[in-house]
């Protein structure tokens, strides 16, 4: 165990002292880079509404307002984590929030869907500077024996960020106009950096890396082009398109490129060598996977709520709380269960629980209980706290102290990008699923208006509303061939969240040692 004096020589005791204030901090900077996508969420459909309620945009341009922001994020992450390495971690934090703040106030002017993709990009941009240091911070100003406690309690962040999102996001779409859901990052962005500047130290690697501006270029255009395809299929409703394929085969030709180039390099973005570790690789898999699943199907969650159920923006973010409440309440304790039952175990059963709430959705029907959603939403939140927080301790915890920004920095990567790949996958599934079941109904429509119609349930129902008491009969069709598009694709997040227990099961460790009973006691006190 870290003695007290070799405590002293790493961190200066007035900054160990306020260590629990700064997680404080450093959790209102987490939540306000979590809390934008939990309010889009909410804010998608009515976004997706013609002017002036909303901008009018498609699907796919939906997806791309949410994608802009997780592939720019993740395209970045871990230049961002060595950036702040290499000149101080808290000016990486100030910089990126200055960033993040601009971005949304710019975001909520947007005149149009592209603007909006672009400025969700530029507050991606400030985004990926912020969500590795508040990691990094955190484990130099924790001793390893308090890790796992700070860890739990900053993953509960995420959560309460998934409670406030879609619950603030309902209130300011019930009382202003649909930009409020950016503009309110900005006072809080404010405080964030007020109070960062009076109580975050700064720290850094004493040998950091050096940036690597090919492998960022090859990431960035890799997963673009692959996104791009793929979201581009489903549009089409046709993956054998010869524009889509070569779309496709050239992303994955640059991330393949890009593997090549960080073997070869001696300051790789990406240090292929800490994928030896089968316990690291495993567990960076189940959260690329597990996010893969459920950003996917928060995607279609917010439609079935609001579009085929009928509930205002606001009713859809109450709808999610029993979610958030789950992972408040389980993320710092998981833990506890992680000491008694292994990584192995309660990782395993968080991604059966996350498949099974998955496979649930596959029998939710117009007229299915809203109790039923609500159980789900609160397994959901459940399995998420038991996989995020062992995860994140084993990920920070297989590198040494001063690589924590690249950890940090690997762990969101992947995330975001298994995140990204969920929703331009499950979302094209969705799309293609949709367009199916939707273009026999369409034959009475004008050709014009016919392809527009059969991308999505919220295009459908808007021509419909256009066309007035003709468009009534595509209403009934638009929510069946809804329904069965959501459940297919919640069968496909369920084979993926199912492919992740069996990684797991197979490579992380099982129960840990028991350890002595003094060191037992001091454990329990520490984590309650």
């Amino acid at each position: 165990m870290t003695t007290a004096a070799a405590t002293a020589s790493r961190i200066p005791e007035a900054v160990h002292r306020r260590r629990w204030a700064i997680l404080g901090v450093l959790m209102l900077s987490l939540l306000i880079v979590v809390l934008d996508n939990s309010i889009l969420n909410v804010a998608i459909k009515t976004i997706s509404t013609p002017a002036p309620t909303g901008l009018g945009a498609t699907q796919s341009e939906l997806e791309w307002a949410i994608n802009a922001y997780t592939l720019v994020f993740a395209g970045l992450l871990f230049t961002a984590g060595l950036v702040g390495d290499r000149v101080g971690r808290k000016k990486v934090l100030l910089g990126g929030l200055v960033v993040f703040g601009a971005g949304s106030a710019l975001a909520a002017e947007s005149g149009s869907p592209g603007q909006l993709i672009a400025f969700r990009a530029l507050m991606a941009l400030g985004a990926a500077f912020v969500m590795p240091a508040t990691l990094a911070v955190l484990m130099n100003v924790f001793e390893r024996e308090e890790q796992p406690k700070a860890i739990g309690i900053w993953a509960g962040g995420v959560g309460l960020a998934i409670a406030i999102g879609p619950i603030t996001g309902g209130l300011l779409l019930d009382h202003f106009w649909w930009g409020s859901v950016f503009l309110i990052n900005v006072p809080i962005v404010v405080l964030a950096l007020v109070l960062m500047l009076w109580l975050v130290p700064d720290s850094r690697d004493p040998r950091p890396g050096r940036v690597d501006p090919i492998g960022v270029v090859l990431s960035v255009v890799g997963l673009v082009l692959l996104v791009y395809g793929i979201i581009k299929g489903g549009e089409l409703a046709d993956f054998t398109d010869p524009k889509v394929l070569a779309t496709i085969v050239a992303g994955l030709a640059a991330l393949a490129a890009f593997v090549v180039v960080e073997k070869r390099s001696d300051h790789p973005s990406l240090d292929v060598s800490y994928f030896r570790n089968r316990v690291f690789s495993a567990a960076m898999t189940a959260i690329a996977l597990v996010f893969f699943a459920l950003m996917g199907v928060t995607f279609f969650a917010v439609f079935y709520t609001q579009s085929v159920r009928g509930y205002s923006p606001l009713e859809s973010g109450l709808l999610m709380l029993p979610l958030a409440a789950a992972q408040m309440i389980f993320a710092p304790r998981a833990r506890l269960v992680v000491d008694r039952f292994g990584n192995k175990a309660t990782t395993t059963a968080g991604l059966l629980v996350i498949a099974a709430t998955l496979a649930s959705f596959a029998g939710f029907e117009a007229d299915t209980p809203i109790w039923v959603l609500e159980v789900v939403f609160f397994l959901m939140g459940t399995g998420m706290a038991h996989i995020m927080t062992p995860t994140s301790v084993v990920i920070m915890q297989a590198l040494p102290r001063e690589k924590a920004g690249s950890a940090s920095a690997l762990s969101n990567t992947f995330r975001q990008v298994g995140g990204a790949l969920g929703i331009a996958v499950l979302g094209s599934v969705l799309s293609t699923a949709y367009r199916g079941g939707i273009e026999g109904r369409l034959a009475l429509l004008p050709p014009g208006l016919r392809d527009a119609a059969g991308e999505s349930i919220e295009a459908t129902l808007g021509i419909a509303d256009r066309l007035g008491p003709r468009g009534q009969a595509l209403i009934g069709p638009a929510d069946d061939a809804f329904l069965h598009a959501m459940h297919v694709t919640a069968l496909c997040g369920t084979g993926v969240a199912l492919i992740g227990a069996v990684v797991v099961a197979l490579f992380l460790p099982g129960r840990p040692a028991a350890p002595q009973q003094g060191e037992e006691q001091e454990l329990v006190a520490a984590m309650e």
